[in-house]
């Protein structure tokens, strides 16, 4: 059992980041059902192109974690003056990996998508959505370094904050342009990637000015990191990036894999994987904020408090997640009801649902700990981990099961789904071996 005032400590740290993702994927699930009203193709092509943009946007994405543990460090040292030095840092790289990345992959949108996808009717619309979405790239790395640093020093609610103001633009913004409602244009699927482009910008801005109005003392724009503390904070920031990149590439070659065998495959999957973000996310949350007790524990240079973190944090998130997950076994339909409207795809889609729900609690056990080694500087045994469990376990079943053995979606998804039970198995053998408190932040 978890002591009271620790779960206390858990929850001041994580509620409102758990309140965060829940309302990510509740946007996720406003935007497939938006896009749903378009019809499969239109859902399917976002569904695609919304992992394809992933793909990118992972590479700067990777900087949160490191600006997080290394905050973190700072803030358990005592360091308080410093705690905003990495967050400099992680702007700076955003801008000259984002920018760059952006414009030249704009150009080679159309090519991609006639990659990704042999439907010409989904490529159509897939390919002006990629192409609104590659231009928030340096926003995403932005709102992710500020994300990193808010809560690592535990200030969890201004990233609430200014993430619900992202999502509210984002409904606004999606409903006036797919519709073209009150005088802007009707943009359809477009317009669903431009309202998000937006909203990412404004939220960037919001984040500037709390960052002007809080984060000063802490070093906010006041100098940029030495070349040391850069360096610190690439060696952390690089393999979280691969990492991410190559969970992202590999959850965009799940998605081919699986829309190779039917656009309702495909349409299916995308709203599976949406719904499945309700319960993982919120298990993501909790493991941000392992990452902060973490890091806290370590700069106070208590390893063994740091160990206990890491295992508290886990039975919390498996016990909620599991709990969340049998909402989806129990009523798949009524999840399903509201963006899958043939009854063909909806039958594809039941059994694969009721199966994400019975396997999100070894999944949060997975989520948690990966955070728990991010937060102790372990950012290349994760990168490991991670990549050779998703390219070297989940996709060859995916492949088996769905292209050689012709079992359908659900065994795909078994596929998919072993190796994070793999994943979640190794993360908490590489915890119990405690090696992580070596590692210098």
């Amino acid at each position: 059992m978890v002591r009271r005032d620790r779960l206390r400590e858990i929850g001041h740290l994580a509620l409102p980041i758990v309140g965060a993702m829940v309302s990510q994927n509740l946007l996720n699930l406003i935007d497939a059902a938006m896009v749903g009203v378009l019809g499969p193709t239109a859902l399917a092509a976002v569904g695609l192109s919304s992992y394809a943009t992933f793909l990118v946007v992972a590479v700067v994405t990777g900087l949160s974690p490191a600006v997080q543990a290394v905050a973190a460090r700072r803030r358990g040292e005592g360091r308080a003056d410093e705690t905003a030095v990495p967050l400099n840092g992680g702007l700076i790289l955003a801008l000259v990996i984002g920018l760059p990345l952006a414009v030249v992959l704009s150009a080679a949108a159309p090519a991609i998508m006639d990659i990704l996808s042999d439907d010409p009717a989904l490529v159509d619309q897939a390919v002006p959505y990629y192409g609104a979405r590659l231009v928030g790239v340096v926003a995403v790395g932005m709102n992710f370094a500020f994300r990193g640093y808010w809560n690592g020093v535990n200030r969890s609610g201004v990233y609430l904050r200014v993430l619900l103001t992202i999502h509210a633009c984002n409904v606004v913004l999606n409903y006036l342009l797919i519709f073209g409602k009150f005088g802007f244009p009707e943009l359809g699927v477009a317009g669903a990637g431009w309202g998000t482009t937006i909203a990412l910008y404004i939220g960037t801005a919001v984040y500037w000015i709390h960052g002007w109005r809080r984060a000063r003392p802490a070093g906010f724009l006041a100098r940029p990191p030495r070349r040391d503390q850069m360096a610190t904070l690439v060696r952390l920031a690089l393999p979280s990036m691969v990492q991410q990149l190559l969970f992202a590439g590999g959850l965009t070659a799940m998605l081919v894999l699986m829309g190779r065998t039917g656009t309702a495959n495909l349409a299916a999957a995308t709203v599976v994987l949406n719904l499945l973000l309700v319960a993982i996310l919120p298990g993501l949350a909790l493991g941000m904020a392992a990452t902060s007790l973490v890091g806290h524990a370590l700069g106070r240079g208590e390893p063994a408090d740091a160990r206990n973190w890491g295992w508290e944090v886990t039975r919390v998130a498996a016990a909620a997640l599991a709990a969340i997950g049998l909402v989806a076994v129990a009523v798949p339909d009524v999840l399903l009801a509201g963006f899958l409207h043939d009854p063909a795809v909806v039958a594809v889609a039941r059994p694969v649902l009721r199966l994400a729900g019975l396997l999100v609690a070894p999944d949060a056990v997975g989520l948690v700990l990966m955070h728990a080694l991010l937060g102790a500087g372990a950012a290349r045994s994760v990168m490991v981990v991670s990549t050779l469990t998703l390219w070297g376990v989940s996709l060859p079943l995916v492949w088996v099961t769905g292209h050689v053995m012709g079992w359908g979606l659900p065994a795909m998804w078994l596929g998919f789904a072993a190796g994070r039970v793999v994943q979640a198995g190794v993360f908490a053998a590489l915890w119990a071996k405690g090696d992580w408190a070596a590692a210098r932040v």
